[in-house]
């Protein structure tokens, strides 16, 4: 199946059965502070949704994205020249990387499995895509691993699993933005940001709700996933 994201900026063909990229990508890759001319790296890229999104929201970043499915890698490709976008997509493992890309990055940035351990779908490869086996503290280290000093790296979790992922990140210099389905209501999703080096105390940012009571985003919502607004991650601490 084909769908738009960022106002038909970018053109995904993503598969009829399995995992398939959302507003999450979305999301991720406008918290990720990339400027033109950086390298940025995406670990688990999918179908190249965030990545894409990236690509068309700051133009002459270079990104390049790792999946280890090479059926959705090659969508990814695909989908990038459909966008008339430049990104190069890989097929590998992120935990054995391919030679060219053990370097550092500007930005790194990842949407994990977001379950850990539990009762894995039927299909393997969403299945795949959706349970992490207990690896997500490995998934942290490689990011961390491959980000420059003084660089970022940003990926977008499960609510439930912050304390998880935060005993696996630094103690200091991580932003911390809760994403409310609407105001009043419990973060399912939080958008955690490294900057690697940062001596910074830990932030708790304010957040950002997607949806008015009737259902409709909101306006800052729907800058972000229709205009191609950044996320702010370094602002606005509760």
């Amino acid at each position: 199946m084909s769908e738009t994201f960022l106002d038909g900026r970018v053109q995904a063909r993503q598969p009829e059965t399995g995992f398939r990229s959302g507003t999450d990508a979305v999301l991720l890759a406008a918290a990720v502070p990339a400027q033109a001319r950086q390298a940025a790296l995406e670990l688990g890229s999918g179908t190249g949704v965030a990545g894409l999104c990236l690509a068309a929201r700051v133009p002459g970043v270079a990104v390049t994205g790792v999946e280890v499915d090479a059926a959705l890698t090659a969508l990814a490709v695909e989908n990038a020249a459909a966008s008339g976008l430049q990104a190069a997509f890989v097929a590998a493992d992120i935990f054995i990387l391919p030679p060219d890309l053990k370097r550092h990055f500007a930005q790194v940035f990842a949407n994990p499995p977001f379950h850990g351990e539990g009762t894995a779908p039927p299909d393997p490869n969403r299945a795949r895509a959706l349970m992490d086996g207990g690896a997500l503290p490995q998934w942290l280290s490689v990011g961390l691993q491959r980000t420059v000093s003084g660089g970022f790296f940003t990926v977008i979790l499960r609510a439930d699993r912050l304390n998880e992922a935060l005993a696996g990140l630094p103690k200091s210099g991580v932003n911390i933005l809760p994403l409310w389905p609407r105001q009043g209501m419990a973060a399912k999703r939080v958008i955690l940001q490294a900057r690697k080096g940062s001596r910074a105390p830990m932030g708790l940012l304010a957040g950002l709700a997607l949806h008015e009571a009737d259902g409709r985003y909101t306006d800052a919502a729907e800058a972000i996933l229709r205009d191609g607004a950044s996320l702010a991650m370094e602002s606005g601490r509760l």
